[in-house]
């Protein structure tokens, strides 16, 4: 997706929250759902790694961590495209 299409498609969703939402609180609403589909699509590579290592029932922190490749993991099975 190249900027001009992000930008269009961001424009589309804050004219999709008008009705709803004041302009001054689109930021509130845009920026945390921004955030959130980041980290799900930093994390979206080691998903299964990290699931099947959850399932083993090891002491899981350090071992999620190591299988995500971050200092962070999921280890829900859902995601954000599930979750749609």
């Amino acid at each position: 997706m190249n900027q001009q299409s992000l930008s269009a498609f961001l424009w589309s969703v804050a004219d999709l929250l008008r009705g709803d939402y004041r302009q001054s609180d689109y930021g509130k609403v845009i920026l945390p759902f921004t955030v959130l589909r980041r980290i799900d699509s930093v994390l979206a590579p080691t998903k299964a790694a990290v699931l099947e290592e959850q399932a083993q029932g090891l002491p899981p922190d350090a071992f999620l961590r190591r299988k995500s490749g971050q200092s962070f993991y999921n280890a829900s099975p859902l995601d954000l495209k599930k979750l749609t």
